[in-house]
């Protein structure tokens, strides 16, 4: 794809090469730029803190895209490509630093193993493998580093899976083996709903500093429950369980602060988004909030073997680490104008402090930082080589209030060549979540947008993470009317500053962002161009067929109050839809169901309303394929081009 829009700007460097010469004139940010682009992410360190194992990530222009594994040294030196076996995917070092454990794929499964490593090459057999009936869903060394605790489904495997699926809860307990392989047993099995909380990719396990004991996380199955509860139990390795507490919200990162306390975080707000810092004693009692004027929002939590706990902050679009310790928490790490990552240390007690991070800002792909002190320092480029052909415009961090004085935040992406007083076509892109928040990073969907001569909003509506719990719930069943009221003031805000032309305005959101375009089109006609991708259009249907729980906008029940979920649904109003609407979804979602996108269509091409369908065949709540990721922004570029020119 050359081009989505008809007019294509070259933007000149100003930078000169020796003698005065000009650089090569960079072109402006397409999907395929996104397909191109590399990042680095801190996998693991080693024992004594000489090596991060971490990984580059990069698309394609088909398929898959791809990644490597890579050692460097803290002091960004030594880089070097890892061999590695065919289907495994390190995840850690063992204690001595001569091995790499990780997730390896067996008769389509993904196991335990562990690969010896001599400098850059891994052994071409693995010397432990753990083969459990539906493999691992995670793995954590013991800080002694003579075991595994692997998260898996006990459950031995249908014989008639190729012929059926039993819908039925999914099942996870906790198995604990040797780290030769030998040993391993299934513990406190009267656990088996073990979840890392809503939204979560943390373990819900961890080890006490000891060894001896595992804390476990728990929630109720989203199937055959309505309302959501977790529990936290201390398993003793080879003895008993002991439970500890049931929070009536989710919870997320558990982690040892000492021997003696758990901390946690979850909420009390109606909202099942965790977002404050908990403890509870190993012995039990209450459980605490340590962060109950939290302005902010924690988002992940992370503790090594010394007792350092390391939480991630959501502080409006930017990510900061704090520590915490005493019952406070203090900012450690910040990076300019973008974000910091969450912390990745060696799990040992006998390991260095070394602790790494991923950085990522507006003109930049995530990469690689070690902590020097109070500051972080980048020891990865990856990225660099292909944004420096690209010519980007600039990025504005905006506040404004809405119409019933609520205070905005945003972030505003120009086009490349950007003058100040011009007015340029603009598109309102509300995140999706929506209990999320758009970072300050290279987000590809506001560059891919504004490569097209748009300028580019992304509005931090009520609901969005960052800026407190009562901000984060005011979306509680207000969905459709608070967040929404949001989003379309971030379009008034940038007409009154003179960039939007008011008479080329155009909205795109994906997953609850999709929610937004599909509900907007049918308030306003102001729009002259929309695309929703995987937008929930029904919310009664909707509730109970999504895979996960989605009771955190409304718990009421959809068969006894219709009137409730039928007010926010954007099929019960499609006959007031005049702007043209391009739908985009997953032939394969099941986390917005891809009915949700038909019915509507359904609805709207029966009603002659300008509208147009495109199904991704096998694409789950957003395409994994790259041609197909590229198709959408084909997609999205001829529909802007020819509603909104």
């Amino acid at each position: 794809m050359r081009s989505m829009h008809p007019v294509v700007t070259f933007v000149l460097s100003i930078a000169t090469l020796a003698a005065g010469a000009q650089a090569p004139a960079r072109h402006v940010y397409t999907v395929h730029d996104w397909a191109a682009a590399r990042s680095a992410s801190p996998v693991a360190v080693s024992t004594d803190g000489a090596t991060i194992l971490y990984r580059v990530g990069y698309g394609a222009e088909s398929g898959d895209g791809g990644h490597e594994f890579w050692f460097i040294h803290p002091d960004g030196t030594g880089a070097v490509k890892l061999e590695l076996p065919e289907h495994f995917s390190p995840e850690g070092f063992l204690l001595k630093g001569d091995a790499l454990y990780g997730s390896w794929t067996v008769n389509g499964q993904p196991q335990l193993a562990v690969f010896a490593v001599m400098g850059n090459k891994a052994a071409a057999a693995p010397t432990t493998v753990v083969v459990l009936p539906h493999g691992e869903e995670g793995i954590l060394p013991s800080p002694d580093g003579t075991k595994f605790a692997l998260i898996a489904d006990p459950r031995p495997p249908d014989p008639l899976d190729a012929v059926r699926t039993v819908v039925e809860p999914e099942q996870a307990s906790l198995y604990v083996v040797r780290t030769d392989g030998t040993g391993g047993a299934w513990e406190c099995t009267a656990v088996h709903d073990l979840s890392g909380g809503v939204g979560s990719s943390d373990l819900p396990i961890a080890w006490s500093p000891d060894g001896k004991q595992l804390a476990l996380l728990s929630s109720s199955p989203k199937i055959g429950n309505h309302d959501m509860h977790s529990y936290l139990d201390l398993c003793s390795v080879g003895g008993g369980l002991k439970h500890l507490a049931t929070i009536e919200n989710s919870v997320a990162s558990i982690v040892f602060t000492g021997p003696a306390e758990l901390a946690f975080l979850s909420t009390k707000a109606a909202t099942q988004t965790p977002d404050h810092l908990y403890t509870v004693s190993t012995s039990g009692g209450a459980v605490v909030d340590r962060t109950p004027e939290l302005p902010t929002t924690t988002s992940v939590m992370t503790a090594d073997a010394h007792g350092n706990v390391f939480v991630g902050i959501s502080h409006g679009v930017r990510s900061e680490v704090h520590t915490y310790r005493d019952g406070k928490l203090t900012q450690a790490y910040a990076w300019p104008d973008g974000g910091v990552g969450r912390a990745t240390f060696s799990p040992y007690t006998a390991s260095s402090a070394q602790t790494a991070f991923s950085v990522y800002d507006t003109t930049h792909t995530a990469n690689v930082a070690v902590a020097s002190g109070s500051e972080l320092r980048r020891i990865t480029q990856e990225g660099d080589k292909e944004i420096a052909s690209i010519g980007l415009g600039p990025v504005k961090v905006v506040h404004w209030t809405s119409k019933d004085g609520v205070a905005l935040e945003g972030i505003a992406t120009f086009p490349a060549g950007y003058v100040e007083g011009k007015k340029y076509p603009f598109l309102v892109l509300p995140h999706g979540g929506p209990e999320a928040n758009d970072v300050l990073e290279l987000d590809p969907f506001a560059r891919a947008i504004a490569g097209m001569g748009y300028v580019v909003m992304q509005p931090e509506y009520r609901g969005s993470t960052g800026y407190g719990d009562a901000h984060l719930a005011a979306i509680y069943q207000h969905f459709g009317d608070r967040a929404y009221a949001d989003v379309d003031s971030a379009t008034d805000y940038a007409i009154a500053q003179g960039w939007a032309d008011p008479q080329r305005l155009a909205i795109f959101g994906w997953s609850a962002g999709g929610f937004m375009t599909s509900w907007t089109v049918t308030q306003t006609h102001r729009y002259k161009a929309a695309v929703e991708g995987a937008g929930i259009t029904d919310w009664a249907s909707f509730m109970f067929t999504s895979d996960v729980y989605q009771t955190d906008y409304d718990a009421r029940w959809p068969e006894e109050d219709p009137h409730d979920f039928e007010k926010y649904s954007a099929v019960d109003f499609a006959k007031n839809v005049t702007t043209p609407l391009l739908i985009l979804h997953g032939a394969a979602d099941v986390r917005v169901p891809t009915y949700q996108g038909r019915e509507y269509y359904e609805v709207l091409a029966a009603r002659g309303k300008t509208v147009r369908m495109v199904l991704y065949p096998g694409s789950g709540h957003f395409p994994h394929l790259w041609q197909q990721r590229i198709d959408i922004f084909n997609e999205i570029g001829s529909w802007l081009g020819k509603y909104n020119p």
